[in-house]
Order: C-alpha cells, then sequence, then structure tokens
C-alpha cells in the first residue's frame, strides 16, 4: 500500500495515502458543518471507515469543537471501543451509534450524525416526513427511514444496532425527537446528501410556517424523476456530489487551510 509523507504531530506513523484522503475530506466536513450552522457545540459525530482496515472508523477526539478538528488528530477507534491510533477519548454515544452502524451497514462507510436545526425540528413532529412539494424533496424521499421511538441516551451498543436495523439499506434515518443520521459509502457523498436534507427540511419548514396548503407533485411526475435520477448525470466522469464537495474543500483551502494538517 502506498504510504505518504504525512505524520501525526509527534508521531512518526505513516498513513497511507488513502486513508490520508479520508482524513483529510472528515476534517472538511466537520469545518464545512461549523460554517453551515450544521454543528451542535463539541456534541454529535462525523466518522468514517478507513480503507485497508476494517474493524474500525476515524472520529474526532471528544472536547474539540469542530472548527479545531484536523487531518492528523482524528483518532482511530475499533468497533470493539479501542483507541488504536491517536490521543484523546471517544464520546459515550458516537462509539455506540457509530461502531454499530459502520460494522451492520454495508454502505456505511461514513456515518454523519447531527443535531442539525431544521432536520431536527421535524424530527419532534407528530409526523416528520419529507413532502414532496419540491424536486429536493422528491429525490431524497425514498432514502429516508424512519425511527419512531426515542429511547434515550445512546450509551449502549445495542441502541445502535437498532438504529441500523431501522435503516437498513436507507441513506438518511430520522431519529424521532432527536436529530438525523445521514450514511454513504464516501464523506463526499454523505455530506452532499446531508447538506440537501437541511435544506430540503428548512424549504418545507418554512411552506409550512405559511399557513397555507402546499402544493404536492404529482405521484406520476415523482415515478418519473425517479427514473431520471436512476441515470444520473457525469461531469468530467464524476457525481455531482464529488464537484459540490470539491467545492467546499476549496472554500475551506482559503479559509481554513489548517484543516488538511
Amino acid at each position: 500500500m502506498k504510504l505518504v509523507s504525512k505524520t501525526a504531530p509527534g508521531s512518526n506513523t505513516k498513513f497511507s495515502e488513502a486513508e490520508w484522503q479520508v482524513r483529510v475530506d472528515l476534517a472538511a466536513a466537520h469545518r464545512m458543518a461549523v460554517l453551515q450552522g450544521f454543528n451542535e457545540g463539541i456534541f454529535n459525530h462525523l466518522t468514517a471507515t478507513i480503507p485497508g482496515k476494517p474493524g474500525s472508523f476515524l472520529v474526532n477526539p471528544f472536547g474539540l469543537y469542530w472548527s479545531e478538528v484536523t487531518a492528523s488528530n482524528l483518532i482511530e477507534v475499533s468497533f470493539d471501543g479501542k483507541v488504536l491510533h491517536g490521543d484523546g477519548e471517544i464520546e459515550r454515544s458516537a462509539f455506540c451509534i457509530h461502531a454499530p452502524i459502520h460494522k451492520l451497514a454495508a454502505h456505511a462507510g461514513c456515518v454523519l450524525h447531527t443535531h442539525m436545526p431544521y432536520c431536527s425540528a421535524l424530527t419532534r413532529l407528530e409526523d416528520p416526513q419529507i413532502e414532496p412539494i419540491g424536486q429536493t424533496e422528491v429525490l431524497l424521499q425514498d432514502q429516508i427511514a424512519y425511527d419512531a421511538d426515542y429511547t434515550g441516551l445512546a450509551h449502549d451498543p445495542e441502541e445502535g444496532a437498532r438504529l441500523a436495523g431501522v435503516l437498513g439499506d436507507k441513506k438518511i434515518l430520522f431519529m424521532a425527537n432527536h436529530g438525523v443520521a445521514v450514511v454513504a459509502p464516501t464523506v463526499a457523498q454523505a455530506y452532499d446528501t446531508l447538506f440537501y436534507l437541511e435544506r430540503a427540511c428548512q424549504v418545507q419548514l418554512y411552506a409550512m410556517w405559511t399557513g397555507q396548503k402546499r402544493k404536492k407533485v404529482k405521484q406520476s411526475t415523482v415515478d418519473y424523476m425517479r427514473e431520471q435520477v436512476k441515470t444520473p448525470s457525469m461531469y468530467g466522469g464524476q457525481r455531482p456530489y464529488v464537484h459540490h464537495f470539491a467545492a467546499l474543500k476549496r472554500v475551506l483551502d482559503r479559509r481554513e487551510p489548517d484543516y488538511k494538517e
């Protein structure tokens, strides 16, 4: 496996090129989440598995504000909760939610759990479902699983296993009275979904606040749109989410380039 000359502060450990890229992308996701208002203090968790290292994942050390996260200060944690590399502690619910989802959901290379305000507002409603009232909402609808049971603080891995069961093969989990989780094979894909999910919830709430009856997209159009995205547009041989995340990293390159350290 090719190695790159990147080392953790105070360490001679080299990361593989593939691991370093995941670290950079995950650090970028933390930084951009702050800029876009997706974070909640020092809590919530963004994690990713490491290519070629089954059985572990990367997470930020507990206590860091997300704007302090860098590629090298992320810690590697095993699925049984042991810190394998790096300094710091893993927050209990980060382990109990993320380890089981990474382990049990084959498509969960990245798991982003947040209490973003608009998404979280919908999870507080008796009916939290995204409505087919616009194209973003329509394209997200069939990717969402809804958990109807808030069971308290996630301090047991069994809760993460339960959530993984509710998620199934979906990409988005609405957690009742709580927040959301987005999963995808890569950080870029997961963050792209996270961004558009929050925008969809924001627009739906704005529409609800008008007090007027919401105009839903015809089912025939919904069905047509879902067929359209089965062959998504490719730009330069890359999916749109790749370009979106690359653009976000360019913003960080100008504003907070130390995320890559």
